[in-house]
């Protein structure tokens, strides 16, 4: 029986955008460990429920794929996002500045 993880990816560390941070994914779990090629020494796998990977817009539609199919799931949250406080070049430059001036 096949066991999946249903989550929504966390964005990109190398970019400031959310683009595909929205759509919740399933992603099948490993069910054979991966073994290297003795003539080119890649990694490999026997099992093709790896390569599959699901989109859905809600998580309800994810869970409600996996029971329809018989799929073991557990759900991660995703971590709520840290709060950027936003500040202007010019408040580097206020009379009241709780840190001194470094230069």
């Amino acid at each position: 029986m096949p066991s999946a993880r249903i989550f929504r990816p966390s964005r990109d560390a190398t970019q400031s955008g959310l683009a595909r941070t929205k759509q919740w994914i399933l992603e099948f779990d490993r069910t054979s460990p991966r073994e290297i090629d003795p003539l080119m020494g890649w990694n490999g796998s026997s099992d093709m429920m790896q390569q599959v990977r699901l989109e859905f817009d809600t998580e309800e539609e994810a869970v409600a794929y996996a029971k329809r199919e018989g799929i073991a799931y557990r759900v991660e949250q995703p971590a709520k996002p840290a709060l950027r406080k936003g500040l202007s070049y010019s408040d580097n430059f206020k009379f009241n500045r709780t840190a001194p001036w470094t230069h």
